[in-house]
């Protein structure tokens, strides 16, 4: 979106980093760029307008509950790896997972190097492998 008039701050930045803006996580230098823009833009002005009545909602509704730190923390590395252009993998597989899913598509579904991989764990097994039938119980 673009309101077609040179600013000193593009239309294309300011809502890139709309969000920011809004939960005040920029420098207050950048923070009155952003404001200058918004009185010179009424486009901006209105999309910053409905970001802020979302975010106003969203709180009401939904913002009661406390984020844990650790996937607080998990979150904002995720997006930060993002925004530095960085590929971020769509799940992150742990060496243990790693291990089972090798040893699922060699056809094997047993640990075969004699360590303790992780990969002879109940996660690890087709489902029912070792549970017992009515008839062993």
């Amino acid at each position: 979106m673009s309101c077609g008039e040179p600013h000193e701050t593009d239309c294309s930045e300011v809502l890139d980093h709309l969000y920011e803006f809004l939960d005040r996580e920029m420098p207050d230098g950048d923070c009155a760029k952003f404001e200058v823009h918004f009185d010179e833009c009424s486009p901006c002005l209105e999309k910053y307008g409905l970001e802020q009545a979302v975010k106003k909602l969203v709180k009401r509704c939904c913002g009661h509950d406390d984020v844990p730190t650790d996937l607080r923390s998990k979150v904002m590395g995720r997006i930060e790896l993002i925004r530095s252009g960085h590929a971020v993998p769509e799940r992150e597989l742990t060496a243990e997972a790693a291990d089972a899913c090798a040893d699922t598509a060699a056809g094997s579904g047993a640990n075969t190097g004699g360590a303790n991989t992780g990969a002879d764990t109940a996660e690890a097994r087709p489902a029912g492998a070792n549970t017992p039938t009515a008839a062993q119980e």
